[in-house]
């Protein structure tokens, strides 16, 4: 077997991409894509799209044909809709 000498290592990142990935210590973005929507909902662009059509979701600015949702309007919304704990069972 031939030797190739060293392996480079996969490109990381070009300057594009890194800057549409918020490092640890960048604040996160006021507004959220729908992919990061759907991504902090735990479901799919169609869902948060369909949610968006029916008027369902708050915080929904619209830039042209772009939808991007208001990031603190969306934490409270879900922050309001969280369900109780149901206590402990008592035997």
């Amino acid at each position: 077997m031939r030797d190739r000498g060293p392996v480079d290592p996969p490109p990381g990142p070009g300057p594009r991409d890194a800057a549409a990935t918020p490092s640890n210590d960048a604040p996160p973005p006021l507004l959220l894509t729908v992919d990061e929507t759907a991504a902090l909902l735990r479901t799919t662009r169609k869902a948060v799209y369909a949610l968006v059509d029916r008027a369902q979701l708050p915080g929904v600015v619209r830039l042209g044909r772009r939808v991007l949702v208001h990031r603190g309007d969306l934490l409270r919304w879900i922050d309001e809709r969280r369900a109780t704990s149901p206590g402990r069972i008592r035997r």
